[in-house]
């Protein structure tokens, strides 16, 4: 379809923010350009579900992409066309590709080298030329517990468009591993690491703390002003740790861990994000906070896809259930997010938006795409 054509999609339960209608939508220019009740001249959705592109603000599917088994770097170009491809194929039309930054040189083989500004520049790259289904934009996750965080953050600017940047600390014994049982079960698991040497790791990376920590947070919150990004807590896990969120100026707190961590949050105005697999499993991998249950209580604003793409729809149809409301469902994967980062241009239906559009039904509880637009084009 080109730009100048028109479409109409039909027959199709268009997700309002607020309500649903069966409908049609009209694009235009690569516009929305009309919302309508009723039946229409056009492509039949054969009442299927027609909602805004999901937007993701926090995944790192790219790196399950780019290190597909221990040890393989596969070909960078490639790892972000199927990381793009598998996006598109799960609804996603705007995307924060999260790449982290901070980096363990002198971990020995349990370390992790940088990589934040080499992979940044070839996802820009890959985006200029046209290489890609829908809309990157960048994440940077700033690891406060590391060795190189201040000299990576530097080598970023207002020119690459840094949308949200992170504060992270996964110092074992608090946050996400407040439970080291729970941590050594995701390190070991992951690396072999023997017992001996894993506590050898959690006294190194408690070191590297006491070290570091203090002035990484600090070298991030200015990063993210110079950048003019959102910027985001992680892991949040007690009240006086959002009360320090907040004073650094932080609007999003990515997958607090506790309920007491969810309610502050709401208190201060903080929005509220969790992850779509929790709430598809039934609880958090790390023995946290079920998604579910600040659900049920009001304090569940947005829904990341974390390092399960396909979630992120499954989640909010979930919630929509969960709720009686699709919309309100919906809203928490596009409206929401939108929102939360300032892209005032889509997340909605509505005349004048994006033609970011996503076609989907529900076969067996679990919903299946059946089309995606991004500005007006069909690239799923």
């Amino acid at each position: 379809m080109g730009m100048t054509q028109t479409t109409v999609l039909s027959n199709a339960r268009v997700v309002l923010e607020r309500e649903v209608i069966h409908g049609h939508v009209v694009i235009a220019g690569g516009l929305i350009a009309a919302v309508g009740q009723g039946p229409a001249t056009g492509i039949d959705c054969e009442g299927d579900y027609l909602v805004p592109g999901l937007i993701e603000l926090h995944t790192d599917n790219l790196e399950r992409h780019i290190a597909p088994r221990p040890k393989v770097d596969w070909p960078h170009h490639a790892a972000i066309v199927a990381h793009d491809a598998e996006l598109a194929g799960a609804g996603i039309s705007t995307v924060f590709d999260a790449v982290r930054a901070g980096s363990i040189l002198r971990g020995g083989r349990h370390g992790y080298v940088k990589y934040a500004r080499a992979m940044a520049t070839e996802i820009l790259g890959m985006r200029r030329l046209g290489a890609l289904r829908i809309n990157h934009l960048l994440h940077l996750r700033a690891e406060t517990c590391s060795e190189t965080l201040i000299e990576e953050l530097e080598e970023f600017g207002p020119a690459d468009g840094i949308g949200i940047v992170s504060l992270m600390d996964h110092t074992p014994g608090q946050r996400q591993f407040t439970d080291v049982t729970k941590f050594g079960a995701y390190v070991q698991g992951k690396s072999g690491m023997d017992e001996a040497s894993f506590r050898a790791y959690c006294d190194y990376l408690t070191g590297l703390y006491d070290r570091f920590g203090p002035a990484h947070e600090a070298a991030t919150v200015a990063a993210a002003r110079r950048f003019g990004a959102v910027l985001a807590s992680h892991d949040d896990s007690t009240a006086a740790q959002v009360a320090a969120s907040v004073a650094h100026g932080v609007t999003l707190a990515e997958f607090p861990t506790t309920a007491e961590a969810a309610q502050a949050c709401r208190a201060a105005g903080v929005g509220v994000i969790m992850g779509a697999p929790n709430l598809v499993r039934g609880g958090s991998h790390s023995g946290n906070v079920a998604a579910a249950d600040l659900a049920d209580a009001g304090q569940l604003d947005i829904l990341s896809s974390d390092y399960v793409p396909a979630a992120l729809l499954m989640g909010a149809v979930m919630l929509g259930a969960r709720w009686d409301d699709m919309a309100r469902g919906i809203a928490c994967v596009t409206a929401a997010p939108a929102r939360a980062c300032g892209l005032a241009d889509r997340g909605r239906i509505a005349p004048g938006l994006r033609a970011d559009l996503l076609r989907f039904a529900v076969t067996a509880q679990v919903p299946v795409t059946r089309g995606l637009w991004v500005a007006g084009q069909r690239v799923a």
